[in-house]
């Protein structure tokens, strides 16, 4: 069988696009992950990105039911292409990334991250790193070549199938463990109290290691056999809860998670009070020291209000486009260079030097420094974790999304408000949200849209790129009103769903 990526992709209705494949599991059949795999490893061959040790394959995967059948055929078609197969475990997408850049091999994520288990997903990385929009379109090109008589007529092998030496190898998770233990010293947080929230976090192992092995006590909670789908830009109300019940329990310093595959971290204060992701990313940002961060537009303004920073730097939303404004800002010598996203994956450009020791970049989504780093910054500081938060500038966010919102449908409420006329727009946005936060000053469309109204309060409407959700995230001078914002946001885009 002679088939180009992109018209499987139409076919299948599995999108592809710079996080990789995702879709319901059943639609991931063998034949499509066998398929796309193909044209990921074709694509390196032809574009010379694959000169790496060896031509190995890297490949590791999250707790979903189906994520063993999937880097099953991921491995199937690297053999099948020649390449050597390494078996990372269930380890987290930071981990089988820094092995990859480590050993300049190539590697393969399998993860639908935080969205529910009945979908799934795959993840590409070069021996530099993640695939950029370039590759991305690169792969999607791609004319493979499939003996179909491997599948049967629903896209699952014909015979069961497995690569060859399928045991896993731990280096990669060790490798992980090791990047902070190296650096930090072993009684860097010696007399905190840490929860660690385990649901059904990939890396909730490796977490408890790393932690401990910085000095912390840290107990476990809320272990989950069932996959549990923890959005850190959408927290449930049950975790708020427990949260809160954990600290009235325990009197923990913080408490710690991260989402399916370990590249969102996830700490509250001690309180119980869960930090947005791009408030954890400041202060992160600012115990590295950093001179220049690299943010979506959709963060927080309190990264330019708080005065850490050199220079901030506003992309559109995806950690492609973080990683291309980071290069941008290296080029332009600036010496610690960061980034980091709503949700609060955070990525170092640079290598950076912490009491003498260094902790190498690491250009993709990762949680682990950023819970690191809040608890040393707070511990060199003489105050808790809500005292940091406290001392930033007064700007609060909270994001949700409505769920199973095609993009057609959030594509045209979007066009009513980016027709290109202002006065047009600003009026169609008025008679939509004025009651509840009055009169437009600005609108930016780098993603989506942003508006900011004369009250200084934000709304920012947006499609999900890997799921059919509209998303929209608000930013208000309090707590209370950013979540009265949000849950009106909510209410009003379900009342314009066809």
């Amino acid at each position: 069988m002679n088939i180009k990526i992109i018209d499987l992709m139409a076919q299948s209705g599995i999108k592809f696009g710079t996080s990789g494949a995702r879709g319901l599991s059943d639609h991931m059949t063998d034949f499509i992950c066998y398929a796309y795999t193909r044209g990921f490893l074709q694509y390196l061959q032809n574009s010379g990105k694959d000169t790496g040790s060896g031509r190995k394959v890297a490949i590791a995967g999250d707790l979903r039911p189906s994520t063993d059948r999937i880097m099953q055929a991921v491995g199937s078609a690297a053999v099948d292409m020649k390449y050597g197969v390494i078996n990372c475990g269930k380890i987290p997408s930071p981990a089988i990334a820094l092995y990859g850049l480590e050993k300049k091999n190539s590697t393969v994520m399998v993860t639908g991250s935080h969205i529910p288990d009945d979908r799934n997903g795959i993840k590409f990385n070069t021996i530099t790193g993640e695939i950029s929009k370039e590759d991305e379109t690169g792969i999607k090109q791609q004319q493979i070549i499939i003996d179909d008589d491997l599948f049967d007529k629903h896209g699952y092998f014909l015979a069961k199938t497995s690569p060859d030496n399928w045991t896993v190898n731990d280096d990669a998770a060790e490798m992980y463990v090791q990047r902070y233990l190296n650096v930090f010293s072993s009684t860097a947080l010696s007399g905190k109290k840490i929860g660690l929230y385990q649901h059904s976090a990939v890396g909730r192992d490796i977490l408890f290691n790393i932690f401990k092995g910085l000095g912390a006590e840290v107990i476990k909670l809320g272990f989950s056999e069932k996959f549990v789908p923890v959005d850190t830009e959408a927290m449930r109300e049950e975790d708020e809860r427990l949260a809160k019940e954990w600290i009235r329990k325990y009197s923990f310093d913080a408490i710690i998670s991260t989402d399916g595959d370990g590249d969102r971290p996830l700490i509250s204060d001690e309180k119980g009070m869960w930090l947005r992701g791009d408030i954890a990313g400041i202060l992160c940002a600012h115990f590295l020291g950093s001179d220049s961060i690299n943010i979506p537009v959709s963060c927080n303004s309190a990264a330019e209000k708080c005065g850490f920073f050199k220079e901030v730097r506003r992309t559109r939303i995806g950690s492609p486009y973080v990683i291309s404004s980071m290069l941008d800002a290296i080029n332009d010598g600036f010496g610690v260079v960061v980034g980091y996203e709503a949700n609060g994956g955070f990525l170092t450009a640079s290598a950076i030097e912490v009491n003498g020791k260094t902790l190498k970049a690491l250009p993709t989504r990762d949680a682990v420094i950023v819970q690191i780093g809040i608890m040393i910054l707070a511990e060199s500081a003489g105050k808790t974790v809500s005292q940091l938060v406290a001392n930033l500038p007064a700007r609060f966010t909270a994001s949700d999304r409505v769920k199973d919102f095609p993009l057609e449908e959030s594509s045209v409420i979007l066009a009513g408000f980016s027709s290109g006329d202002v006065c047009r727009d600003n009026e169609n946005i008025e008679n939509v949200f004025g009651s509840l936060c009055g009169k437009v000053a600005s609108v930016d469309h780098t993603d989506g849209v942003r508006i900011t109204f004369e009250n200084s309060e934000v709304i920012h409407l947006r499609p999900s790129g890997n799921a059919p959700e509209f998303r929209c995230y608000n930013e208000a001078g309090s707590q209370q009103r950013v979540k009265e914002m949000n849950k009106a946001c909510i209410d009003v885009l379900e009342g314009m769903r066809r």
